[in-house]
């Protein structure tokens, strides 16, 4: 979703909040049950730190090491189990992230004893003329849709959990209505008086099922926090399936990678910084916010605008990249996978070569040491984006509970990839297809732990989905 940055005057990304895959798909196959914490499945110093081996994190010991093979990766498949981030923790409160010490607006919400009375206040919030009946609507269907994805769970907890969560989000939102916040173009995660990144995190968390949840090379993330501490900027060209996509990538991590995680800027568009019920998720991660080139030419009007902001940002990101310890996410597709409109198949949109190309160049210039990572999130199923690109601001949010997976490949070298190109442009191309190449094999990878098929290739028996999950 980024131009060209040798062009500073047009320079676009990928919005937080398309679909063609290159490669064979590779076969699904079953997972195997969930303990408690999962190991920590660091690299032997025989391992190589490239190549196309995937390793896929559980804690259960008696199905250790189970290497599921494709056409070009093998990896040993374990869920992380409720260990990562049980749904079973204990509801957010207003008051745990530090809502009470902020006066001055209504506290309608957080003292709402049940869904009907939180469903009220939104009404009396709109007779108030604090909120706009459009706006009311959206928190009313947001409602409906949390509570019935929590409830799948099966938690115990649901109820509290859902009157918790949705009070505090329909206070932010209204808090953010009456006094509307304007991000910058490098923004921080705002974390006190009131904590907006564990707001994020306890909302999004009852909605995982980490039971049928992966991670994929977990060793590498503990690298590449190493590699952070040491001062170096890294790189990540993902796929984008969400508007939760930075919070559920945090979730998996929270357990080992903590550091790394609450370290991650996101390339974010201006969708998640405007959208009245995106806005209180987005203060709460580190941003650099660009206008989205798929929504570049909504109104022409802004144009010639919107591409000063993103040369500003572009500014502000290589600042950050100089000064070292940096990890960059960012979706060179443009935007979020979507179903293809004739099979309803799910595939990681392709890269775009300038994007990834601009990334490259920003890191090479900064005079720091630089890593560059593909990474591969499947997690479509917890928040899916409308079917088709809107231009309007204000999309339907479905909402469901379910297992994601993340996967990380190893780092990829540009002149060891572009070797034998004879002229820039291909090696730009040539490069951004290795990323994305990388990039769905671990996709593929993660798909078929998490929905499983008969039929796939492995070195050990396969745990069947039918078996007890615990």
């Amino acid at each position: 979703m980024i131009s060209s940055v040798a062009s500073s005057s047009y320079w676009t990304t990928t919005a937080v909040v398309t679909m063609f895959s290159a490669l064979p798909r590779l076969p699904r196959t079953t997972g195997c049950s969930a303990g408690c914490r999962p190991p920590i499945a660091r690299r032997s110093a025989g391992d190589s730190s490239s190549g196309s081996s995937i390793r896929l994190n559980c804690s259960d010991p008696s199905r250790r090491e189970r290497e599921i093979r494709g056409p070009k990766a093998s990896a040993v498949v374990r869920p992380v189990g409720r260990g990562c981030g049980s749904v079973t923790r204990r509801a957010v409160l207003a008051w745990d992230m530090g809502a009470e010490e902020e006066v001055g607006y209504s506290r309608c919400f957080l003292r709402a004893r049940n869904g009907e009375e939180l469903l009220f206040c939104i009404r009396r919030e709109v007779e108030a003329g604090k909120l706009s009946s459009e706006i009311a609507t959206r928190l009313e269907e947001l409602y409906y849709n949390y509570r019935n994805a929590v409830m799948q769970s099966g938690d115990p907890s649901a109820k509290e959990i859902i009157l918790s969560n949705m009070a505090v989000a329909f206070d932010r939102v209204l808090l953010d209505v009456e006094d509307p916040f304007s991000f910058s173009p490098c923004h921080k995660a705002i974390r006190e008086p009131f904590d907006y990144y564990m707001f994020g995190q306890n909302y999004l968390r009852p909605l995982i099922d980490f039971r049928t949840s992966y991670i994929g090379n977990l060793s590498l993330f503990f690298d590449m926090e190493e590699k952070l501490k040491r001062g170096h900027n890294i790189i990540l060209f993902s796929n984008h399936q969400t508007e939760a996509d930075p919070a559920l990538i945090a979730l998996l991590l929270e357990r080992t990678n903590l550091y790394f995680t609450e370290k991650i800027a996101f390339v974010a568009g201006d969708r998640v910084v405007t959208d009245p019920l995106c806005k209180p998720f987005s203060m709460g991660r580190n941003l650099i916010c660009v206008y989205s080139k798929k929504h570049m030419h909504d109104v022409p009007e802004l144009i010639e605008m919107k591409r000063r902001e993103n040369t500003r940002s572009l500014k502000e990101m290589a600042l950050l990249l100089r000064s070292g310890s940096q990890v960059i996410w960012i979706a060179p597709s443009g935007g979020r996978d979507r179903p293809d409109p004739l099979t309803g198949e799910w595939n990681p949109a392709p890269f775009d070569a300038s994007s990834v190309d601009n990334m490259r160049s920003l890191l090479d210039h900064s005079g720091v040491v630089g890593h560059m990572y593909p990474l591969a999130l499947l997690c479509y199923e917890v928040m899916p984006p409308p079917r088709e690109v809107e231009k309007q601001i204000g999309e339907r949010r479905k909402i469901s509970f379910h297992g994601i997976g993340l996967s990380v490949a190893p780092k990829i070298n540009f002149a060891e990839i572009t070797a034998g190109c004879e002229n820039p442009d291909e090696a730009k191309e040539v490069f951004s297809q290795a990323a994305y190449d990388s990039m769905i094999e671990h996709y593929n990878v993660l798909e078929s732990a998490i929905y499983g098929c008969k039929g796939l290739n492995a070195s050990n028996s396969i745990v069947s989905l039918s078996q007890p999950w615990l």
